[in-house]
């Protein structure tokens, strides 16, 4: 058996997926191929998995490889592919995608799912992606293909209609939902405790939370209106109790993919629901500038402990090898899997997998507002597909101006402005327009 990781430069996310991997005792006799366009990152992974090898005595073979030339040969005969690529990094096209908007007042907090931010995102790594899906069908067409890599609904359900390998996307927010909200409210959580999840990526709604045969909402909200929301969830808390529903992702994230809280004109909006504006930039300056510290404790030993994570990728390949079925939340193709959401929007639904693979499980409808609100976020995510798979500018054009943060506070003319600054600014990252 053989998986490849594409952006194996991401050391802490290549520790925790294949890690996982290498410690668990039905995964043996394996190979794993690294793959990545910077060397220096590329090589301090591959120290890092030889420490966990030594660690967890692993029957498994590591080999890197550098750079686009060496792809197919990465590629080549595997059975598992994880995405977990950012194209264009931080510096430059992080830093464009926050500061080319701010000259046009547009301000944000992560930018890397929806927004403007989030649309230029997907542009920029579409491209690269489904090349190395055109890759796989050459070398690999019966792998399956894992994508961690952000903007999840617009990669996945690009990569889902342009390429005929098998795909799904996977998200933290989803396991992580339940057992968060019910510690905010001073909840207990425990495997019995049974939910039920359903949307699209950062924005799939818990629609239901259990505990033998008890629906534990009504208590969740009433002591999230007695105590008040923590400091850092105050936006998914009102629209908990405004829609119903408490959704997956973090306040920070949802905050941008609404109209109601980040607002020139009412700046009070900010303090008010402690929304932090240039959160992701932040971000990842305090990580370049940790990085050194984590880099010795990662790659300068001769022995790494390893504690599984609770990544969905290792049990997803344990599944399939052992073929005990095995429960996540993944991302996938709609097609009328939730009955009032368009059929080629990319759903974040429960899925099954064994060694027969996928099989993702129909939701129905969601509740009318839920679904309303995830049409919103869906038609800048169609929009922005359409413009990466037809090479059409005026696709960008519509994805921004049905964007629900950008549209609520620019013109069409600032909104089209922006774009084309964007497209200018970000240069050969991506490609050429019509």
């Amino acid at each position: 058996m053989k998986i490849t990781f594409m952006g194996a430069g991401s050391t802490v996310f290549a520790k925790n997926v294949l890690g996982d991997c290498m410690i668990n005792k039905n995964i043996t006799n394996f190979e794993i191929a690294l793959y990545d366009i910077d060397e220096k990152r590329l090589n301090e992974s591959h120290k890092m998995l030889e420490a966990i090898k030594k660690f967890s005595k692993a029957k498994v073979k590591i080999k890197s490889y550098l750079g686009v030339n060496n792809r197919k040969k990465a590629l080549r005969s595997a059975d598992f592919v994880v995405n977990a690529i950012q194209v264009g990094g931080y510096d430059p096209c992080t830093i464009i995608d926050f500061e080319v908007p701010k000259k046009y007042g547009l301000r944000q907090t992560i930018a890397d799912t929806l927004g403007i931010g989030g649309i230029f995102r997907a542009l920029r790594t579409i491209p690269v992606v489904l090349d190395f899906l055109h890759d796989m069908e050459e070398v690999c067409p019966n792998a399956l293909f894992i994508n961690y890599t952000n903007p999840m609904a617009m990669l996945t359900g690009a990569m889902q209609r342009a390429s005929s390998i098998k795909s799904v996307g996977l998200c933290h927010s989803v396991q992580t939902c339940v057992p968060t909200l019910m510690a905010m409210v001073g909840m207990e959580y425990d495997p019995t405790v049974q939910w039920k999840i359903a949307g699209i990526n950062h924005q799939a709604w818990l629609l239901e939370v259990t505990k033998d045969g008890q629906d534990l909402y009504p208590e969740i909200k009433r002591r999230s209106l007695e105590r008040g929301a923590p400091d850092w969830d105050r936006v998914r808390h009102e629209i908990m109790h405004k829609f119903g529903y408490y959704v997956t992702e973090s306040s920070e994230h949802s905050s941008e993919y609404m109209p109601y809280f980040i607002k020139p004109d009412h700046p009070e909006l900010i303090e008010r629901y402690n929304i932090p504006l240039d959160e992701y930039p932040r971000r990842c300056i305090h990580q370049i500038n940790s990085w050194e510290e984590m880099r010795k404790n990662l790659t300068e030993v001769d022995k790494l402990e390893h504690v599984r994570s609770g990544e969905y990728a290792s049990y997803m390949i344990e599944a399939m090898i052992t073929n005990k079925p095995y429960k996540f939340g993944g991302n996938v193709l709609n097609n009328g899997l939730i009955t009032n959401l368009p059929d080629n929007a990319c759903v974040e639904v429960p899925c099954i997998i064994d060694a027969s693979g996928i099989q993702s499980i129909k939701v129905g409808d969601l509740p009318p507002q839920c679904a309303a609100i995830n049409r919103t976020n869906i038609n800048p995510q169609l929009l922005a597909i359409e413009a990466a798979l037809t090479g059409k500018k005026e696709h960008i054009y519509h994805a921004a101006l049905l964007d629900p943060h950008t549209s609520s506070q620019l013109t069409i003319d600032e909104t089209i402005a922006l774009c084309d600054d964007l497209i200018e600014a970000h240069g050969d990252w991506l490609p050429k327009y019509n």
